[in-house]
């Protein structure tokens, strides 16, 4: 009581003040009043003469009605919104579906939460992977107790103070933590600490925080203050930090002014910003009155809002359900179009639910597209070839989401189309559903959700699932992404129906067109979980080998799926598979940049390198990343000290055989800073005895390269002579012989297969012929699982001397042999003992033995597994 009397005193005189405002703050003396205002009864206003147990009644009765996902809250045609006047409220928030919290004050602070915050899952037992679409924005929180937002996509928190620690995840009945998926966090003062746990990626922005706990596959941090230091590299940790955000102009916001009307502000455009926008005092920006707005309603046709947008007006869409039956024309410069309440936009008889003309800084805010019938597009910003420059004015888009069954059964080929140069995004989930109503492959058809024909857009917290074809399509130069989530599509039937163009199994996640040669992604996370068929996708990112081409700290994950399934590559072709939940799960790639990438096989790609099939390196200095990875054919890995360089540390490079060469090159692109300082080079032909160094010298450059008097040893060693704080790291390791003489016994390298044949004792629809064919999309298969006595034999036409053989099961990469004998003949009947046997634990089995002469070979399978025996390609290695 004592809380109502003596804010009535203000309140009052406010209203006095105000007589001839628009709408006007005023004591509501029935809290009934609550959602008579100009905004329609989805939207509550409070204000803190009403009774804090008054308003917790609201809350909880429509959280009742909105929490619970299984109970039909998911996919509901109910909105609503609460809005709190500046002033204290001692109540409980709680944020269901389609639900909007937000306050009213020019700032954070003004409006404040006093007793609790408490977003969970509880309804699926701590799992927040479906907690989708609610929002909080603008109002503090002074909480004894931890606050929470265990959230997924399309559920944005801006401008939000916290005075405590703020979780991102919540608690299942066995105290374990439940996964979630999501998230975005903008603007916003965390005093405490932010928990991220079991949050599998998060984008944050212009944020402050005392710290922040955890990352799983994929966190991004772009412009906030204190974020975490002294990270391992990446993939050691997953972190993508960027120091400043390049440009933005934050979301719009209700707020009511000192006159009690009610205003919408418009943040200016920041560039190069770091932090909240708020916490020195306002935000930069201008506001607009709302008779400058037309205020929609789920009754208004399109055609009475574009009547309204031609009279210059702006827009606000109430919470509700509009189905739209010809596209909202977006025509003027500098319109705003703004949505609170999760206003669902269905696009009815085929149309475009909206359009945006090619002009100067429109906002697009808060709004759901839901595909209706079967159209080409759900929203295009700018018509198709549009080119005017709007560098300083750009169309932004706020918490843009888009929907293609779930609710409803509906179809559109692409979600988004953006053909506008300079366009920003700042939030997107655009999602072909994969649960709920109107689901299916033929269903709920279709094939991109994002195709970026403009140029110079940048795109902040971009979540892109389920598509059936490429789910980002990049096609416009210099695009900036910083985050990007996807999951690959459950539904695929099987691998026929679902082949790229370029013959590869299955569509890239996000593709840059071949074009383009300038673009940059930065953190970036593709999921796997192929529900329906044994199907395979080659790479989830793909673009081009240009200059200007930079795609930053990558991965895969196969969360789930069918046994047999993965994801073949990370980029490119480059990276590992993914195919199951143990050491196959996940898999990385730190930098990929363009023309900088030598072929996959660089032995090939430069006269006189050795070929390093079967080489080991090893080294003194394991406490960075694999020593492996300097062998490994990919500049996007790298081997690394994890220490600061000093005299003594070195690494060795097993080449399993005598080889000449007169030059060793060490390149540390990628990493240009970290050369070795100074070097010392040895070799040897047991590993024991090493001599005097063969070179020594100094680096300058990321690319070392030494030369030296022709050299035949087994092995090479290279010492570090010099002292730096940088870690010592190498993408790549070459030996050298360029002389060309290439001394006795050296590898020829694989063998010509012309004319050679190959039977075997099981068949099966992937016929023997398919691994002597050079095409790594077929295979042979045994057809059955793998068992003892299963053999096939190549006939090569002709004796041939050769030292090794390779089994590439790629593409099946669990189909290799799991136990083998290798057999040769020159009559293909008379076998003798076998020259090798051993076990297989990878799709790549290299088999080396001694020296041989023969026409036939033979491998016969010693081990079972459930799995069929597959072949992708077989290669005999020669010698001269």
């Amino acid at each position: 009581m004592t809380k109502n009397v003596l804010k009535l005193i203000p309140v009052l005189a406010v209203a006095f003040a105000s007589f001839f405002a628009y709408e006007a703050v005023s004591k509501a003396a029935d809290i009934g009043e609550a959602n008579q205002s100009i905004y329609g009864q989805n939207v509550y206003i409070f204000d803190d003469s009403m009774a804090d147990s008054e308003i917790q009644n609201i809350i909880d009765q429509k959280y009742a009605e909105m929490e619970d996902g299984d109970a039909g809250a998911e996919f509901t045609d109910k909105r609503v919104t609460f809005l709190f006047k500046p002033g204290q409220y001692e109540i409980d928030i709680k944020v269901g579906f389609y639900t909007t919290v937000a306050g009213l004050g020019k700032n954070p602070d003004d409006v404040q939460i006093t007793a609790s915050f408490n977003v969970d899952a509880q309804w699926a037992d701590g799992n927040g992977t479906r907690n989708f679409w609610r929002s909080v924005e603008n109002f503090s929180v002074v909480s004894d107790s931890d606050s929470k937002w265990a959230v997924s996509q399309a559920a944005p928190m801006r401008r939000m103070h916290f005075n405590g620690n703020l979780l991102l995840w919540d608690l299942t009945s066995s105290y374990q933590a439940g996964w979630v998926s999501g998230g975005y966090l903008a603007d916003s003062k965390i005093d405490g600490q932010v928990s991220a746990a079991s949050q599998q990626q998060y984008f944050s922005r212009n944020n402050s925080y005392g710290s922040w706990s955890n990352s799983v596959w994929n966190t991004v941090l772009v412009g906030d203050e204190n974020p975490p230091s002294n990270v391992a590299p990446y993939p050691d940790e997953t972190w993508t930090i960027i120091e400043k955000t390049p440009v933005v102009n934050g979301k719009p916001y209700l707020y009511v002014d000192n006159n009690g009307e009610y205003r919408l502000f418009i943040p200016d455009l920041q560039e190069n910003s770091k932090g909240v926008s708020w916490e020195n005092g306002d935000t930069p920006g201008h506001s607009l009155s709302m008779n400058d707005f037309y205020i929609a309603d789920p009754s208004d046709s399109a055609a009475t809002i574009n009547a309204e947008l031609d009279q210059g007006k702006h827009l606000i869409f109430t919470p509700g359900v509009y189905h739209v039956d010809e596209p909202i024309e977006v025509n003027n410069p500098d319109t705003i179009v703004y949505g609170f309440g999760y206003p669902t936009l269905v696009a009815e008889n085929n149309v475009t639910a909206m359009k945006v003309a090619d002009v100067d800084g429109v906002e697009i805010t808060g709004l759901l597209f839901d595909a209706g019938s079967d159209s080409e597009k759900l929203l295009e910003v700018g018509p198709e070839n549009s080119s005017a420059d709007h560098a300083n004015n750009p169309t932004t888009l706020h918490d843009v989401f888009f929907r293609v069954g779930g609710s409803h059964a509906g179809k559109a080929e692409t979600s988004v189309e953006i053909n506008s140069d300079d366009v920003i995004v700042d939030h997107f989930w655009v999602w072909r559903a994969d649960h709920g109503d109107g689901v299916g492959w033929n269903v709920n058809t279709a094939a991109n959700g994002l195709v970026v024909n403009g140029d110079d857009v940048t795109a902040y917290g971009l979540f892109v699932e389920h598509y059936q074809e490429y789910q980002t399509l990049w096609n416009g130069e210099n695009g900036r992404v910083y985050f990007y989530q996807n999951e690959i599509p459950y539904d695929v039937p099987n691998q026929e129906s679902w082949m790229a163009p370029t013959g590869h199994n299955g569509y890239a996640a996000y593709k840059v067109a071949d074009s383009v040669t300038s673009h940059e992604l930065w953190g970036a996370g593709s999921y796997s979980y192929f529900r329906d068929a044994d199907v395979d996708l080659y790479s989830s990112f793909e673009a081009p080998n240009n200059q200007g081409i930079h795609m930053n700290h990558l991965t895969t994950v196969w969360l789930n799926g069918t046994a047999g399934s993965e994801i073949t590559h990370v980029i490119n072709g480059l990276g590992d598979s993914v195919y199951d939940n143990g050491d196959h799960m996940v898999a990385n790639i730190t930098t990929f940049n363009g023309t900088d990438n030598p072929p996959q096989n660089p032995d090939d790609g430069e006269e006189g390198v050795l070929d390093r099939t079967g080489w080991i390196a090893t080294t003194s200095v394991a406490n960075g990343e694999p020593i492996e990875h300097l062998l490994d054919g990919n500049m996007a890995t790298r081997w690394s000290s994890g220490t600061a360089m000093t005299p003594g540390q070195s690494i060795t490079i097993d080449m399993k055989a005598s080889k000449t060469f007169d030059q060793i090159v060490m390149d540390s692109t990628g990493s240009d800073n970290d050369y070795a300082r100074g070097y010392e080079v040895y070799v040897s032909n047991d590993g024991s005895n090493w001599g005097s160094p063969v070179a020594t010298g100094t680096g300058s450059t990321a690319k070392i390269t030494v030369s030296f008097a022709e050299q035949t040893a087994r092995y090479v060693k290279v010492v570090q002579t010099g002292s730096e704080s940088s870690w010592w790291s190498i993408t790549e390791f070459y030996v050298v012989n360029e002389s060309g003489d290439s001394g006795p016994g050296q590898d020829e390298g694989p063998l010509d297969r012309t004319a050679w044949t190959a039977t075997s004792s099981e068949t099966s629809g992937d016929v023997i012929e398919n691994m002597l064919d050079g095409n790594m999309a077929t295979r042979w298969s045994s057809g059955t699982p793998m068992a003892p006595g299963q053999f096939f034999i190549v006939d090569m036409k002709a004796s041939k001397t050769f030292s090794e053989i390779v089994m590439d099961s790629t593409g099946s990469n669990n189909d290799y042999a799991r136990g083998y004998e290798v057999y040769v003949s020159n009559d293909g009947t008379n076998w003798g003992s076998p020259v090798a046997t051993g076990t297989g634990n990878s799709a790549e089995l290299r088999v080396t033995f001694a020296e041989q002469s023969a026409r036939y070979l033979k491998v016969v399978q010693t081990e079972s597994a459930s799995s069929w025996w597959s072949i992708t390609e077989f290669n005999v290695v020669g010698v001269q």
